[in-house]
């Protein structure tokens, strides 16, 4: 356990050449008692490894749900996973794993931690209709592209979180985001998030806000789209801000992530003077200096519909 959890320590500040670290874990065997399977969540995600504690049930929790821990005077949510994606543990929960994802701090149970692999995000592909009822964002292949790879599913803590507590309200209210986006006519954002539900929210906080956009899956097809858009601008003699007005990237998605997408951006003359807004779920002083680094003009923590909002039309208004 004390290696692992020195492995989680050690590494965390890995945002090298769209490279990044997955701690692999089991959840127990799966529905048919047959095969247990390997789960990832990256190591970015990771706060603390434990030992299961005590854990204090919560009258009238929601299903799912263990209880709260007392962890070094904090009181954090504990959620079964193995029951969230329908495995059943054979020796039990015995491992919980701190997180901290989207300005909140909650613990998963799982029944073992296996090892830290150190993967290049080209050996994720998307798994959008993954059969784990689209809790799954991606799958890894371990040892490379060859068919003996052992496979790992990464799991969408972001759809997880939201069928486990779903918010109150509504997710976008159109009132509170504020007034229509003005954008050069024919200009779009080009939004990237490898997420569904991460999707779908930004998709209605720009439609709130009357912002024109075009929605990709991952870092590598917006980089693609760009690239063809800038042609057909370069084509029509156009430059292309009148055609983009802004890149809008979450961190972590398979093929190209939001960091390698960002430098690509910066980095190459014809784009660089593209806005461009990280919007993830990865927070800390420690990822934020990386997103700096990498050229970013803002960061914006996933999800509030007005802070995005505001962050978007801030950025246009320097530029």
């Amino acid at each position: 356990m004390s290696t692992v959890q020195q492995e989680v320590d050690e590494r965390t500040n890995l945002t090298g050449s769209n490279k990044f670290e997955l701690l692999l874990f089991r959840l127990g065997m799966d529905a048919s008692e047959t095969r247990s399977e390997l789960f990832g969540i990256n190591v970015f995600k990771v706060r603390e490894i434990v030992a299961m504690p005590a854990i204090t049930a919560v009258a009238g929790s929601m299903p799912h749900m263990l209880g709260v821990v007392n962890l070094r005077g904090q009181i954090i949510p504990v959620v079964d996973l193995p029951s969230v994606v329908g495995c059943k543990p054979k020796t039990g929960l015995n491992i919980m794993l701190v997180t901290e994802y989207a300005r909140t701090t909650q613990a998963f149970a799982v029944e073992s931690v296996e090892e830290i692999v150190r993967l290049d995000w080209n050996q994720v592909l998307s798994a959008e209709n993954s059969a784990v009822g689209g809790m799954v964002t991606s799958i890894a292949r371990l040892d490379g592209d060859n068919e003996a790879t052992r496979l790992a599913q990464v799991l969408d803590v972001e759809q997880i979180l939201r069928q486990i507590a779903p918010p109150e309200g509504k997710d976008v209210d159109p009132e509170t985001v504020g007034s229509k986006l003005q954008l050069n006519p024919g200009a779009v954002i080009l939004a990237a998030d490898d997420s569904g539900v991460a999707r779908s929210l930004i998709e209605q906080t720009l439609g709130a806000i009357h912002a024109p956009f075009i929605m990709t899956k991952t870092g590598k097809e917006a980089w693609d789209k760009l690239q063809a858009i800038a042609a057909g601008a370069a084509a029509e003699g156009k430059p292309l801000r009148e055609k983009i007005a802004l890149v809008l990237t979450d961190l972590e998605m398979p093929e190209m992530d939001g960091f390698t997408l960002t430098r690509k951006i910066k980095q190459d003359d014809r784009y660089k003077s593209l806005p461009v807004i990280i919007h993830s779920s990865l927070s800390g002083s420690t990822n934020e200096e990386h997103i700096r680094a990498v050229g970013a003009d803002a960061y914006v923590a996933k999800f509030v519909a007005e802070e995005l909002a505001a962050t978007i039309r801030n950025i246009l208004a320097k530029k």
